[in-house]
């Protein structure tokens, strides 16, 4: 059994948002925590500092291990065992797949991006002009 998985998104971002929405409602995954990343900058600060950006992609901390990204996706999603939810089969069936997940994640950060656009966003709410 795992212990603690934080799992870190980005809150602004709309597909970020519904699936850590159905990730909490709906995964099952026990110990999971869903931390929206823009509401903790303190987190995402010290994270960004060790490398890990938000603006590519999200987070998960589980035990003494970081994942980020398109890692982080396909860690989460081979952890969804018996969703009840049909959107959450249909991800979780297309990133439990470390070779799909590698191939599709550029294309959900170029959507991401664009969206965030859309709604006047920042792409990244932390960077490197932060004072160390």
């Amino acid at each position: 059994m795992l212990s603690e998985i934080i799992f870190i998104y980005d809150g602004e971002c709309p597909f970020c948002n519904h699936f850590a929405q159905l990730l909490e409602l709906k995964s099952s995954i026990p110990s999971l925590k869903i931390m929206d990343g823009r509401k903790n900058i303190s987190t995402l600060t010290t994270l960004f500092k060790q490398g890990y950006d938000l603006n590519r992609g999200a987070i998960l901390i589980k035990e003494n291990e970081i994942l980020h990204g398109s890692n982080a996706i396909n860690f989460i999603c081979t952890q969804i065992k018996e969703p009840n939810d049909s959107l959450l089969e249909f991800i979780r069936v297309i990133f439990a797949s470390n070779k799909r997940t590698k191939i599709l994640f550029p294309v959900l950060l170029v959507a991401r991006r664009l969206l965030l656009s859309i709604k006047g966003r920042k792409w990244q709410p932390v960077n490197e002009r932060i004072h160390f």
